[in-house]
């Protein structure tokens, strides 16, 4: 009973921390929106909080891609669907409204990402179940973002 309090009282805490603006106009903690329109195209700027602070994205690598989906599979789809909202948000698109360091950031470290990052704290706010931290490295992670690439809304 305790801990179901204690869960609580955290979710209360960092829902009152909300900045109460939309996920389009999210300012990161150096005061940048979080993605800018220029010309019709989305850039996103926000990198997130965590030890990825650059990722250079390539052609996409099939190969990742494979590996991608079996982890996807394995360790992330009991609690997220590439179509539909579950657990947590529906993923299908995810590249256009994060960066890939915000992405990499929020799978190595969700417990970080959740108590500093703003978007992260907006999202645990909306699904009020905080991502679970599967241990992956950062090569499993990058082929997860490799994955996700292929998951447009295009």
């Amino acid at each position: 009973m305790k801990k179901i309090f204690l869960f609580f009282s955290a979710l209360l805490f960092i829902c009152s921390c909300n900045s109460g603006e939309s996920s389009d106009s999210q300012k990161n903690s150096s005061g940048e929106f979080e993605a800018n329109s220029s010309k019709g195209k989305t850039t996103v700027i926000d990198k997130g909080v965590g030890e990825i602070t650059e990722v250079v994205l390539n052609d996409i690598d099939p190969n990742l891609v494979k590996l991608g989906k079996e982890q996807f599979v394995a360790k992330c789809s009991a609690c997220h669907k590439i179509d539909k909202r579950f657990v947590g948000p529906a993923l299908r698109g995810v590249t256009q409204r994060r960066s890939p360091e915000w992405i990499m950031n929020m799978i190595l470290d969700p417990e970080k990402m959740v108590s500093q990052d703003p978007t992260a704290k907006q999202l645990l706010a909306e699904y009020l179940s905080p991502m679970a931290n599967q241990n992956l490295t950062k090569d499993e992670a990058r082929s997860i973002l490799e994955y996700f690439r292929t998951q447009t809304n295009d």
